[in-house]
């Protein structure tokens, strides 16, 4: 994974800090901002780093917060499917295991999207996932509160379809 120095400077002023490991946008706004970054699995110095999709994009972390603060992350445990959660939650692990290959000797991350085994910790991380086109249902259920509750942000980038 390699960002551009322009990513990486522009990254560096949306996190308000320089990134700690390597990543690629995968995911621009229709200016060309990043608003998904696919993170490598370990960071810089071997921490491992269990948040494959990061969720760039100031307004859309903001909306989202929002909607955690008001009960979110329950709501969307309560209604999205369990099993499929947990599915979802093995196939990432796996994803991001692959990244970091067998034959890594040290600290992995664990756990799957937020690095969670399971339920929902983070509504940012899951609707980064869908966005970058994955099959997300919590990320699913973020942009039907979004677009239902009006949420979205002007300019607010269309799901990326593999």
């Amino acid at each position: 994974m390699t960002a551009s120095p322009h990513d990486i400077e522009r990254v560096t002023e949306l996190l308000g800090r320089p990134p700690q490991g390597d990543f690629e946008v995968v995911v621009r706004s229709g200016s060309g901002n990043p608003v998904v970054l696919a993170n490598a699995p370990l960071l810089h110095d071997g921490t491992p780093m269990p948040t494959m999709f990061w969720l760039a994009d100031p307004a859309l972390r903001a909306v989202i917060g929002t909607l955690e603060s008001e009960g979110g992350v329950g709501r969307a445990e309560a209604e999205v499917d369990p099993g499929e959660l947990a599915a979802l939650h093995r196939a990432h692990a796996r994803e991001r295991d692959a990244i970091v290959g067998a034959s890594h000797e040290g600290p992995r991350p664990s756990g799957g999207v937020g690095g969670t085994r399971q339920g929902v910790k983070c509504l940012h991380a899951h609707y980064a996932h869908w966005l970058a086109g994955a099959e997300d249902p919590v990320g699913e259920w973020v942009q039907a509160q979004l677009v239902t509750g009006g949420l979205l942000p002007p300019g607010a980038p269309a799901r990326i379809i593999p």
